[in-house]
């Protein structure tokens, strides 16, 4: 039977690299998605926002496991093989996108009406009205929900490992089945995860409290 020392240490480090790289890939693949349906569902155009909102309902309504399970198990049903590394980025991507959206939307929509109105007066067009008065806005008020969202993203990584892909839990569990030391190996799990969500959490409050002061004044 092996010990818990270094190398196993290592091993577990080095896992968290592809943790972090996923969350990564997840969160910039689930952004630009997220941003498109975010202004779907703010279109003037009914089927539009008809099906945004139909797309956010059905990701939100179930587990992001079972996005896992029908992107790696369920295609590979239909012959269509995907490398455990690429469901993982896909189906957590699909995650990201429908709150994303959500998040977005909100924020869009929260800034002041008055915003609007302001730039149309000046005679900008829509797409001017997003890109150099809306937007700007929105991206502010949007930070904190969207770092903490982050946090989560990086905690739902760990469901990646029920299909073989060598994550932070993944490696945690492979270590201990060869060396039988649970408590030290996945103290040291938490341990990572704790470092890596920690300082985003704080970022997060310390944008929101940023925002409501500069919303007080």
């Amino acid at each position: 039977m092996q010990t818990f020392g270094w190398p196993e240490i290592l091993f577990i480090l080095r896992s968290a690299g592809w943790t972090l790289a996923l969350t990564v890939i997840a969160f910039f693949i689930g952004s630009i998605i997220g941003g498109a349906f975010a202004l779907m569902r703010l279109s003037r155009i009914r089927w539009l926002r008809r099906f945004a909102g139909g797309y956010i309902l059905v990701i939100q309504s179930i587990p992001v496991l079972m996005v896992l399970f029908m992107s790696y198990y369920g295609l590979s049903a239909l012959g269509v093989e995907l490398p455990p590394f690429l469901a993982a980025s896909a189906s957590l991507s699909i995650y990201v996108s429908a709150y994303l959206a959500e998040i977005w939307r909100g924020s869009i929509e929260s800034v002041p009406r008055q915003q609007w109105e302001a730039s149309m007066s000046l005679a900008h067009s829509p797409a001017q009205t997003y890109r150099h008065v809306i937007l700007p806005q929105a991206v502010r008020i949007s930070l904190p929900p969207t770092v903490g969202f982050l946090v989560q993203l990086v905690k739902n990584t760990s469901i990646v490992q029920v299909v073989g892909f060598v994550d932070l839990m993944r490696a945690g569990m492979l270590v201990n089945n060869a060396t039988y030391q649970a408590f030290q190996i996945f103290t040291v799990v938490a341990a990572i995860y704790f470092a890596i969500c920690f300082p985003l959490s704080r970022l997060s409050r310390h944008l929101e409290k940023v925002m409501n002061a500069s919303r007080s004044h």
